[in-house]
């Protein structure tokens, strides 16, 4: 059994509008969310082995705050350009790439491909998935080569504001 939490990037600065999409930083709240939200799953007895990230700013600085939670450093996240982004067909290419010495992964990612990509996975479907929302599934299998077919359940949504 596999488990896969997949959370949206936190809440990103809009201060400077020459910046580019790809460099903005989080805002205050998002800096704020990002330590609560890996609290959360802490608190859940939630153990991340992998924390897997797009190479955009704001994303990986999420993914560094839920890193550090866990006792990781920065240098623990495993950097994935193509997770900026994503289209579904990139979140299934990632996956079947992690290693399989990984029970339970973190990856973290941007809209609208995170919402299209949650929304394949099983009978629970979400309208938007909010900054800094998680959003858990099982996955059938003990190789994540197979996460494609494997039956995956649905485990656990959470967001900031919930």
């Amino acid at each position: 059994m596999k488990q896969l939490i997949i959370v949206r990037h936190a809440k990103s600065s809009w201060a400077n509008i020459g910046m580019s999409d790809f460099e903005r930083p989080l805002n205050e709240r998002g800096n704020r969310d990002a330590p609560e939200m890996a609290n959360r799953l802490i608190n859940r007895n939630v153990v991340v082995d992998a924390f897997v990230s797009s190479t955009a700013n704001r994303a990986l600085t999420t993914a560094t705050y839920f890193a550090k939670t866990f006792g990781k450093n920065q240098t623990d996240i495993i950097s994935v350009p193509e997770l900026y982004h994503a289209s579904t067909a990139t979140f299934y290419q990632v996956i079947k790439k992690l290693n399989n010495t990984f029970q339970t992964v973190a990856l973290f990612s941007h809209n609208p491909g995170i919402t299209d990509f949650v929304n394949e996975l099983t009978e629970t479907n979400i309208d938007n998935m909010p900054t800094c929302g998680i959003f858990a599934v099982k996955i059938d299998t003990n190789n994540w080569m197979e996460f494609i077919h494997a039956a995956k359940t649905f485990w656990f949504v959470d967001y900031p504001k919930l």
